[in-house]
């Protein structure tokens, strides 16, 4: 499996909704910015980072791939994919100037192409070939009728929804007003519609300091949230062991975090207790497999972030023996020849070759932007 070319793409898809918004960003499309990888025997793997559909900063990330990793493997056995990954994160100049970011994200990309064609040269799924499904059962939640930008009536209407008509045991709101109150009200009133039993977890995406945080969730610990995401500075490590020490609900992080060295700064400092990784912001399928090992030997359960719109999570999580639940966002599914689908509340498991990445010619013409 030599591989022979290295195509560059970006996509930029229509949401759900004409817009929305969390506590700190605000976007109408969801970038796919990606690399179709050729070998010399005819197969072809996709991978992709997720994005805001930025066309400019898109841009720098395939140009990371055509200008700097396709020269360094051109030629090379696509097989060898711990080599390569080491190849290109530690090559000294990309290494000098990257480590996260950018150069991330593109080797992100390459890396779950590289693991798409050596699950579709074995023909199989790409949760078969790691080993098998350690369960016949993942459980999904639903993050996409939970934005901030919704009116308190279009919460509850799509909470019910969610719930009542489409069998999702558990759900994700969006929380970080400028006032907390609106939030605990807010919660508060999905709560009595929903009942007891839904599963009603929070995300902050950063936006509110310790104090604050510390004040809400006095707030909400009636509430019964199953967890709070990203409440403070994603970076912040110290200041989210204070808070789970000094609360009742769980902290889940992770999606702001490119290393498996950063989550083990988090999980030493006792500072998480549900671990979210994403193969499009860690370097891949290969980092993300150190980063789910990390969580199962602190006996931490992996909830993966659903930057690809879980098409590559999905079979992870079928995999991985820490893995538990996954994040549904429907966004990007119908753009692919396997779409990340759930029924009732459970992920359908694959069954094509690959790592579900593979996309449609029509979505390509459709939605393909210029690589400038």
């Amino acid at each position: 499996m030599k591989i022979k070319s290295l195509e560059p793409f970006i996509l930029h898809l229509p949401l759900t909704s004409v817009s929305i918004s969390d506590s700190t960003h605000s976007i109408t499309h969801w970038g796919v910015v990606g690399v179709a990888i050729t070998t010399t025997d005819g197969l072809t793997g996709y991978g992709f980072t997720g994005t805001h559909a930025h066309l400019a900063s898109d841009r720098l990330i395939t140009a990371c791939i055509r200008d700097c990793y396709a020269p360094l493997l051109i030629g090379e056995d696509a097989n060898d994919h711990q080599r390569l990954w080491t190849k290109l994160a530690r090559y000294p100049s990309l290494q000098w100037v990257g480590r996260a970011g950018i150069t991330h994200l593109a080797l992100a990309a390459v890396d779950v192409a590289i693991w798409d064609l050596k699950a579709k040269k074995a023909g199989l799924p790409l949760w078969a070939y790691l080993g098998g499904a350690r369960t016949d059962r993942l459980e999904a939640y639903n993050t996409d009728i939970g934005w901030l930008s919704f009116s308190l009536d279009d919460l509850l209407s799509g909470s019910a929804r969610a719930v009542e008509e489409d069998g999702f045991t558990r759900i994700k709101l969006k929380v970080g007003h400028d006032d907390p109150n609106v939030d605990v009200r807010r919660l508060a009133a999905v709560r009595k519609r929903l009942g007891p039993d839904v599963r009603i977890a929070i995300d902050g995406n950063g936006k509110w300091d310790l104090p604050t945080c510390l004040r809400f969730c006095e707030r909400a610990r009636d509430l019964d949230i199953y967890w709070f995401e990203e409440p403070m500075w994603y970076d912040d490590v110290e200041s989210h062991g204070l808070l789970a020490r000094s609360s009742t609900i769980p902290v889940a992080l992770g999606e702001q975090l490119y290393t498996v060295d950063a989550f083990r700064s988090f999980i030493n400092a006792g500072a998480v207790a549900y671990v979210q990784p994403d193969v499009t912001r860690l370097g891949g399928i290969t980092e993300y497999i150190q980063v789910a090992d990390l969580a199962l030997a602190n006996r931490l359960p992996v909830v993966p972030h659903a930057g690809e719109m879980s098409q590559v999570h999905v079979h992870l999580s079928y995999w991985h023996p820490a893995s538990t639940i996954l994040e549904y966002i429907p966004w990007i599914k119908d753009h692919f020849e396997e779409p990340a689908d759930v029924v009732g509340g459970v992920y359908k498991r694959p069954e094509k070759p690959g790592a579900g990445t593979t996309v449609l010619a029509d979505s390509f013409a459709r939605f393909g932007k210029s690589l400038g």
